[in-house]
């Protein structure tokens, strides 16, 4: 792995001395065995007394989050994908430690090329355009999405000057099977600048946040979280957080790395728009990448579907089930986000790793040096017109949902809503035990690693990081243990 500056020059030395005492002095105890829970639905969603209907909506939205999309020609009518795209089915990237999960260490990219069952191309075709598999892409993962800070400027570099930060999808639609004559005859479009971008240092990355508990989060009013802001104002650590919000209403966003996104239903037509290339009632336009987008956008040749190529489905094939029926009747995009609505949070293991003693010992630490003013253990939903399991419940989180100062080592120089180059949301914790790849870019593989990259020039974790690194060689460990836990 890359060493990349953790700190301040004037503090180089003696930091790099404490976080080489740190690898030895405590262990990551790595992924969490045992019984995975993860990827199973809230009780009240799937319990007809309380939810009726649910466990059918449930069912169906899974099945949905799993589909493999196509271009067009489907024997099962999920077609849109592309014509430039990420990834051919939401599970695919959501996929550790089980469906709605992040990144999976076994890397999917090579299974979406000229046909849905076969390779990347790698041989030109006949217009002459082609794919490759970008050179960041790694068969032992994460799954990453490429973005390009800044647009290049006429010699070729990037101008600091003309920031630009949208997604470049790594892969086009041009050579594969389901991509018909004449409709598509003459979309020659290629992938974007991957080689030159990476040489001018001009690239950056993101990997998929998990969903579990989602519905949770969702449901927790804009009341509670400035009050929780309000109770950390004064923690004497550096840490002075803020929102990022919502363009329309101006309420909370909070989905996304840099709690982008309002909702679960945006935050799911942008994923949809983005990630595969598939319109729907959110995002209407096919995406070009963003140098074609404010030039001359997509070509015409290249838009073959009529859109939205996902939409609310008028009528559908009768069912003896009811409720099998009305669960057929929403979008796609609907779907996806009554999936993570429903999803309920990881239950946190009492014993595994380390034993009770030590996870309790490691919980109170994680309070005391710092860690619960942004990474905030629980905060309380709202009442809830979905189903009980979502209505005042504690959702035991790990954030407070705000976005941070991470300094100069994290900064990705994307601008998302208010949140600035180098802010990022408090990454939920729940879950974190079976989690394989760390931070908003995946650097990280240990929580070590994650811990130290907190610290580097302008990020409100410092003092945070410097109490953890003073904890004596079994308080850390202890610490680990419990983030294992969760």
């Amino acid at each position: 792995m890359k060493v990349r500056k953790l700190v301040s020059i004037a503090t180089v030395a003696p930091a790099m001395m404490l976080l080489a005492g740190m690898a030895f002095a405590q262990t990551d105890p790595g992924v969490r065995g045992g019984t995975v829970d993860s990827g199973k639905p809230l009780a009240s969603f799937v319990d007809a007394t309380k939810t009726p209907g649910g466990s059918e909506f449930f069912t169906r939205s899974l099945a949905n989050f799993q589909v493999v999309e196509s271009v067009r020609n489907s024997p099962t009518g999920d077609n849109g994908l592309g014509p430039r795209f990420n990834e051919n089915s939401c599970a695919a990237c959501h996929s550790q430690p089980a469906t709605g999960g992040s990144s999976p260490a076994s890397n999917v990219f090579p299974n979406i090329g000229p046909n849905p069952q076969s390779q990347i191309i790698t041989q030109g075709v006949a217009n002459g355009t082609f794919n490759t598999m970008p050179t960041f892409v790694h068969s032992n993962g994460p799954v990453r999405e490429a973005r390009f800070p800044f647009f290049f400027d006429a010699n070729g570099n990037p101008n600091p000057n003309d920031p630009n930060g949208g997604v470049e999808d790594l892969f086009t639609i041009v050579g594969r099977s389901d991509v018909t004559a004449p409709s598509a005859g003459g979309c020659n479009i290629v992938q974007p600048s991957f080689a030159q971008a990476t040489a001018t240092n001009n690239i950056i990355f993101r990997i998929p946040t998990p969903v579990f508990g989602a519905g949770l989060i969702e449901n927790i009013d804009d009341s509670t979280l400035l009050t929780n802001q309000a109770n950390n104002a004064n923690n004497g650590l550096g840490i002075s957080g803020t929102f990022n919000h919502n363009g329309n209403d101006g309420t909370i966003s909070r989905f996304g790395w840099k709690a982008q996104n309002k909702s679960l239903m945006l935050f799911s037509g942008e994923a949809y728009n983005v990630e595969m290339g598939i319109t729907n009632e959110i995002f209407g336009q096919e995406r070009p990448i963003p140098g074609e987008g404010r030039t001359t956008g997509l070509p015409s040749n290249c838009r073959i579907n009529p859109t939205p190529e996902d939409s609310t489905n008028f009528v559908v094939t009768a069912r003896t089930d009811q409720a099998q029926q009305n669960a057929d009747v929403p979008s796609d995009v609907a779907r996806f986000a009554i999936f993570m609505r429903a999803l309920a949070p990881p239950t946190p293991s009492t014993t595994n790793p380390g034993g009770a003693t030590s996870i309790s010992n490691g919980r109170s630490l994680f309070s005391a040096v710092g860690c619960a003013v942004c990474h905030t253990p629980t905060l309380t939903t709202d009442p809830s017109a979905i189903t009980p399991d979502l209505s005042s419940k504690p959702a035991n989180l790990f954030s407070d949902l705000q976005i941070h100062h991470m300094g100069t080592n994290l900064a990705d120089n994307v601008s998302q809503g208010g949140a600035g180059g180098d802010q990022f949301r408090s990454s939920p914790l729940w879950g974190l035990g079976q989690r394989i790849f760390f931070l908003h870019d995946g650097r990280s593989v240990t929580l070590t690693d994650a811990i130290a990259q907190h610290s580097s020039n302008g990020s409100e974790a410092n003092t945070v990081i410097s109490n953890f690194q003073s904890l004596s060689a079994s308080q850390q460990q202890d610490l680990l243990n419990f983030l294992r836990s969760l």
